[in-house]
């Protein structure tokens, strides 16, 4: 079976070599699709295995207009969600694209606004 040219845990490289030997059963057994076969195998268990990319989001109705702000988890300043509660008046910003919501600690989160309704 052909190799691939990552530097995996042998782990992942048997997982790998499983899914090229499944590949190569399931294209009807054909010799000379080696690489074919190895590389869609390390592709689709690179694919299977990656971290799924979180999106963290608030969502504040402003003056009848609701507005979904994604905002950086790592740049929040120690943001966690419920710092809100659903009925609570939030002090808001806007400046283009940004929505800035003033938290109860006095310092703003930033996000970036991705859906506007109303």
């Amino acid at each position: 079976m052909a190799r691939g040219s990552g530097n995996y845990s042998p782990q992942m490289q048997e997982a790998i070599r499983r899914r090229a030997t499944e590949l190569y059963h399931r294209k009807g057994a054909v010799e000379g699709h080696d690489f074919e076969n190895w590389y869609q195998a390390e592709a689709e268990i690179l694919r299977e295995s990656a971290p799924h990319l979180v999106r963290r989001a608030v969502v504040v109705n402003v003056e009848g207009v609701v507005y979904t702000g994604e905002y950086d988890s790592t740049a929040a300043e120690g943001y966690t969600p419920g710092e809100w509660k659903p009925s609570d008046p939030v002090p808001v910003r806007l400046s283009g694209d940004k929505l800035y919501l003033r938290r109860p600690n006095g310092q703003e989160l930033q996000t970036t606004i991705v859906k506007r309704i109303g």
